[in-house]
């Protein structure tokens, strides 16, 4: 098949591809811009994920097979995986309704490649990769994007989470993921991740004697960023104000959120005792709520659900990514790059991206270096504007959706070949 037509695409998501899902909700965009046919299927459980899936065929896709996945499915699906070897991740949105649907549209449409995300979509593409082939019939390859390694996760939030429930489950979920994961790469055309890191890990879990093999199989396709929606606007930054973004519900920006309140800020309102910290994402739990009252009225507001972060990021003198722990290319640097916001790290947050320490971010390694940093930005605009710039071509040269979809692109012509 020529590398130049366009490629018949069924692209199985666990959740319902929203801005916030950013993944797949861009790659579906970007390859349906890129002349490619993308049939999307997926679930949703509530009026919010529903309408994210019917504004799919909006966003790209040629077709849509959605069925809803009800919490009490989802609860089922996790009392069954305690009966088996498997962590609960590769259960916990498994839909047998998506599943027959699936196996009709494959025998009676014929898609080049398969696409299932995460390992939360893990038994779709299992499901698929393992039906009986038809005589004469050659089977589309099954790409698994595993986006992260998910042990490598459970690994860092056993030792480093604030939520002793957070911590304990992922103790009990290590050791199966580990094992799950170090098996299931195997068994697909192609995996993806979005890092370097995290094809380490995979390939390291995976171990024997066929590394190369598999190493050639197991690709890097990094997270872009929609440079046109997340873009500068040019409004005046307000003094001193630090924002912090992301979904406030997963447990790594609840740890990162409250360590940084509680251990750099003290430092930094000692000498600069006006600066505001915002704290923008939906969902945040009480251990966030309750940082409204720490260093005095007003200098902590927790926003919870908002309509549009981009108000946020453009206006703020500083956007802070203080990750303990994670995985994988962090969406919420990306963003405040692209909006042309100098941003401060820890090197969890950066450890994914090609950016240089002083030129388009400043890292700090503890609470004293990211209080450093911190105090010495709020003080000097003129360097302030050199790295928001810097950030915003960086994302510029190396993460642009489009870039990202015509690599992915190629892997599957690769796969199909």
């Amino acid at each position: 098949m020529s590398r130049y037509l366009p490629l018949n695409v069924l692209f199985v998501v666990p959740y319902a591809p929203t801005r916030i899902r950013t993944r797949s909700y861009h790659f579906i965009r970007a390859l349906a811009s890129l002349g490619h046919r993308v049939t999307v299927a997926t679930v949703w459980s509530n009026g919010e994920e529903r309408a994210a899936v019917e504004a799919a065929s909006s966003n790209g896709a040629h077709a849509v097979l959605a069925e809803r996945l009800p919490r009490t499915r989802t609860l089922w699906n996790c009392m069954q995986a305690i009966l088996t070897a498997d962590p609960m991740q590769v259960h916990y949105s498994w839909s047998p309704a998506l599943g027959r649907r699936l196996s009709r549209a494959i025998d009676d449409t014929p898609f080049d490649v398969i696409h299932v995300e995460h390992l939360r979509g893990v038994r779709y593409a299992l499901t698929i990769a393992n039906r009986p082939t038809r005589p004469g019939v050659r089977s589309a390859p099954v790409i698994w994007d595993s986006v992260d390694c998910i042990s490598s996760l459970f690994r860092q939030a056993a030792r480093s989470s604030q939520a002793f429930r957070v911590r304990l489950a992922a103790r009990l979920e290590l050791r199966r993921t580990e094992r799950f994961e170090g098996r299931v790469v195997r068994q697909f055309d192609r995996v993806l991740v979005t890092s370097d890191v995290d094809r380490a890990d995979l390939l390291e879990l995976a171990g024997g004697t066929d590394k190369d093999s598999l190493a050639a199989r197991l690709q890097v396709v990094p997270c872009g960023v929609d440079l046109d929606y997340f873009s500068p606007s040019g409004e005046p930054r307000a003094p001193a104000t630090l924002v912090i973004t992301g979904k406030m519900s997963y447990h790594a920006n609840a740890t990162a959120v409250v360590r940084f309140v509680e251990d750099v800020m003290p430092r930094v309102w000692a000498t600069l005792p006006g600066t505001q910290v915002l704290i923008v994402g939906k969902d945040p739990p009480r251990e966030v709520v309750r940082l409204q009252d720490a260093g005095g009225a007003g200098r902590v507001v927790v926003t919870g659900t908002v309509d549009d972060i981009r108000p946020f990021l453009r206006t703020a003198t500083l956007a802070i990514a203080p990750i303990q722990y994670g995985v994988g290319v962090q969406n919420k640097v990306l963003e405040a790059f692209a909006c042309g916001t100098p941003v401060v790290a820890t090197p969890q947050a950066t450890s994914a991206l090609a950016t240089t320490n002083g030129l388009d971010v400043v890292v700090g390694r503890d609470a004293g270096e990211l209080a450093a940093a911190i105090e010495a930005l709020l003080g000097d605009a003129d360097r302030r504007r050199r790295i928001g710039e810097a950030g915003r071509a960086c994302v510029e040269r190396q993460h642009s959706w489009q870039a990202a979809a015509a690599r992915l692109t190629d892997i599957y012509h690769d796969a199909i070949a």
